[in-house]
């Protein structure tokens, strides 16, 4: 096969696109799952018998990481690739209308602190592998050119999570780690709890845009780039 990977937030939208995606490639999958009663992932595993592996993983909770690890680890020897795709939103966005503190507290623990927890855990399952580590951020983060009034909780967890990911490059890379930081899109997701039909990009659209930057070669890698779907650095 062409590697191992985990993928989290695999249920539905560009998490599942990209395990789809993976495995039309050849790879092995570790889906990780947070909502069983969406059908995806099972469907999925039906059309590639072996290939995908289905891993309960809520990043928000460190004891889950940790579990979703060991449960890895008993089923392979590497990965090679981690997608840290999980992301929520965060609940009411303006400040006159009463910014929800639960929800902005909620998104910046799985936008922000998932990405690090799921690092963590399974960084002794890479050290024998390509050693590449994907992270789905936004453009919502970008300190230099957000123009946006309001989604404060949405805006600051991105912002958050490319300061974690330049962390970890200062650190890993060194040590021969790779790193793709990664704006997807407007995506047809389900981050509201329903599907945005007003986004512009199909998950499996935005998925073939994502792959190709997530599994290729730089030719400076030691340099940190924030790149979107249509191949454009942005400032962050």
């Amino acid at each position: 096969m062409a590697g191992v990977a985990l993928i989290t937030g695999a249920d539905r939208g560009l998490g599942q696109a990209l395990c789809a995606g993976l495995l039309d490639r050849g790879w092995r999958v570790f889906a990780g799952q947070y909502m069983p009663e969406w059908p995806e992932l099972a469907a999925l595993a039906e059309r590639f018998p072996g290939a995908v592996e289905i891993v309960p993983l809520d990043v928000s909770s460190t004891e889950s990481v940790a579990a979703a690890a060991r449960a890895v680890a008993e089923r392979c020897d590497r990965l090679d690739l981690v997608i840290n795709n999980a992301g929520i939103n965060a609940g009411r966005t303006e400040l006159r209308e009463g910014l929800d503190w639960d929800a902005m507290h909620r998104a910046y623990n799985v936008n922000a602190l998932g990405p690090i927890r799921v690092v963590e855990a399974f960084l002794p399952l890479m050290a024998e592998g390509m050693r590449r580590l994907a992270f789905v951020s936004s453009e919502a983060g970008s300190i230099a050119m957000n123009g946006r009034q309001g989604s404060f909780g949405y805006c600051m967890s991105k912002t958050a999570l490319n300061m974690a990911v330049r962390i970890l490059h200062n650190e890993l890379r060194p040590e021969g780690y790779t790193f793709r930081l990664y704006h997807p899109g407007w995506v047809r997701s389900y981050m509201s709890g329903q599907k945005n039909p007003r986004a512009t990009l199909e998950p499996e659209e935005a998925a073939a845009c994502a792959l190709p930057f997530f599994l290729g070669d730089r030719e400076d890698e030691d340099r940190l780039v924030l790149i979107d779907y249509e191949g454009r650095e942005w400032p962050f």
